[in-house]
């Protein structure tokens, strides 16, 4: 099986240096191109393919192997990845354009990513380690009833799971576009099929070093370019944040909030989305079975929480530097007065104004594995949702074979690629900033209300659980859809009939009400043993030991 996946492989980057080679001569050029950062985009395409040949070698045949990496990686090494894993292109480029369009509110976002590693060490990491084997579902499933609680953990999955890879493919897709000269649905036929070739054949293995290796990459870039930046200020914060006053066009108003975030409802809702949506992310969570114990889990949130602190405190730096660096630069804007390929361009610009085509090239390259390492990440969930929850434990009630099980899971991370795909070329034009929120909302109505009250309330039942969770995942989909981002802005509707963007603070208080109400009011049998199995969770979720 190796070797004829090292074929394919092969063929395909084949494929890949052909197209590279065609962009270069300007058959398929739309603008001028970087011939070092292909360069370097296909050294890294290169190498991770290795990683997945590895990985193959290794075997994954079994769902321990498949979903978990064997269970054998370390704290550390599992912490890079789940930083690899969370710190998404959106991020790197998104934030950085935040702040540069918004100056200091911009940073809402990345103190909101921040800010959810804690409720994750503190509430989330050890139980999940010691009552799951390699969803987030199996924490619940402990003492509820299996088949309806995996069934809506599922669909949520998978929800938030398809909603994320349309932001992350369209990204990559008008990312490599702008780069690399080549058509918008080759650059995302290229980034759907490495997805599906690091899951398909290498699964969590080769998935986590692709997001250690972006993880390392990535830091590295960071700090390179907020060196650089410091050096043209003397390595003063106030001669920078003076030069970004001085250029912006909103002066001082840059370094007070309400530049981003109009009002206290909006703020308080994507606070809540943030924090709350960290805690309940499929992908995130799911990296915590990678590692042997619930020590080494507890480890892995204290390394990525120290990676992500430095990622995205000097993504401020980045974003100021941008504003005192690239403002009124023709180099970079169009004959409109725009900056050219959009303003989530604005972290390559500054690379090319710091260090030349040299740091372009670098930064492409991190920025396109950072891309590959967030899908393929979510792709895995995806595939462990169908296969593990949805296939073994609901349709075939736990009797299907490891190896059956692990095909399944297999064929959904080809399905899920291919789906990425198509959905990635069809929402080409699509604003994706909404489908970001969307993702976190979603999660943080429909995931942490059962995770949390699942080890942390004794009264919570399998019945209060699936209306819980379906509650949150339909008031947030509803309410986004009826939002300003959505009804107004990408329907043409007319006035939203929901007049906030972030659903979090109206969907996340109602999940949690359904659930404590339906609980509450749950009198049934299955009721009663679903509360008195409460003991046995808490014991094994807080030692290990099962009761």
């Amino acid at each position: 099986m190796a070797r004829r996946y090292l074929y394919a492989a092969t063929a395909f980057l084949l494929i890949t240096t052909t197209a590279a080679a065609d962009a270069i001569t300007g058959s398929v050029v739309k603008q001028p191109i970087n011939p070092l950062a292909i360069g370097m985009f296909l050294l890294f395409v290169i190498a991770s393919l290795g990683v997945t040949v590895w990985a193959a070698r290794r075997g994954t045949r079994t769902a321990k192997d498949f979903y978990a990496a064997g269970g054998g990686l370390s704290g550390f090494q599992n912490g890079l990845a789940i930083a690899g894993d969370y710190t998404s292109a959106a991020t790197f480029l998104g934030v950085t354009a935040l702040v540069f369009g918004a100056g200091y509110d911009g940073m809402i976002y990345a103190i909101g990513f921040l800010v959810g590693f804690p409720m994750i060490l503190f509430l989330v990491a050890e139980p999940l380690r010691n009552l799951g084997k390699y969803t987030f579902a199996d924490l619940a499933a402990y003492r509820l009833k299996e088949g309806p609680v995996r069934t809506v953990a599922g669909v949520n999955t998978l929800v938030i799971v398809i909603f994320y890879l349309i932001a992350q493919m369209v990204g990559a897709g008008k990312l490599i576009e702008l780069l690399f000269g080549l058509p918008y649905w080759l650059a995302v036929v290229m980034v759907g099929i490495l997805m599906m070739l690091y899951v398909t054949f290498g699964g969590m293995l080769a998935t986590t070093w692709v997001q250690i290796t972006k993880a390392v990459l990535l830091l590295t870039g960071t700090v390179i370019m907020s060196v650089l930046i410091m050096g043209h200020f003397g390595f003063s914060l106030n001669q920078l944040f003076a030069a970004a006053i001085a250029v912006h066009p909103k002066g001082h108003a840059i370094m007070a909030p309400g530049g981003l975030v109009k009002d206290p409802i909006s703020a308080i809702s994507l606070g809540i989305a943030l924090i709350f949506g960290t805690a309940g992310l499929p992908h995130i969570l799911m990296r915590f079975f990678t590692v042997a114990d619930a020590k080494q889990a507890r480890v892995s949130v204290v390394v990525a929480t120290a990676f992500i602190t430095i990622f995205y405190s000097l993504l401020f730096v980045l974003g100021f530097g941008a504003i005192a660096l690239v403002t009124g630069d023709p180099s970079f804007v169009d004959a409109a007065g725009a900056i050219v390929g959009g303003a989530n361009m604005i972290a390559l610009h500054l690379a090319t104004k710091l260090g030349g085509s040299v740091l372009l090239g670098f930064i492409s390259a991190v920025a396109f594995a950072t891309i590959l390492a967030v899908v393929s990440g979510l792709t895995i969930a995806g595939a462990s949702a169908a296969g593990h929850d949805l296939y073994a434990r609901v349709i075939k009630k736990g009797v299907a074979t490891e190896q059956a099980e692990v095909r399944v899971s297999k064929l959904s991370a080809v399905g899920l690629s291919l789906l990425a795909i198509l959905l990635g070329i069809l929402f080409e034009n699509q604003n994706i900033a909404f489908l970001v929120g969307l993702v976190f909302a979603i999660a943080a109505s429909a995931n942490f209300p059962v995770i949390f009250l699942s080890v942390k309330w004794e009264v919570l039942t399998t019945r209060g659980a699936v209306y819980g969770a379906a509650s949150g995942l339909i008031a947030a989909l509803g309410l986004v859809l009826l939002s300003p981002a959505v009804w107004t802005n990408t329907l043409g509707m007319g006035p939203a009939l929901f007049p906030y963007d972030n659903p979090a603070l109206f969907s996340v208080p109602l999940a949690f009400l359904v659930t404590i109400i339906a609980s509450i009011n749950d009198k049934s049998e299955r009721a009663q043993r679903d509360r008195s199995l409460f003991l046995a969770q808490h014991i094994t979720a807080n030692t290990g030991i099962k009761a």
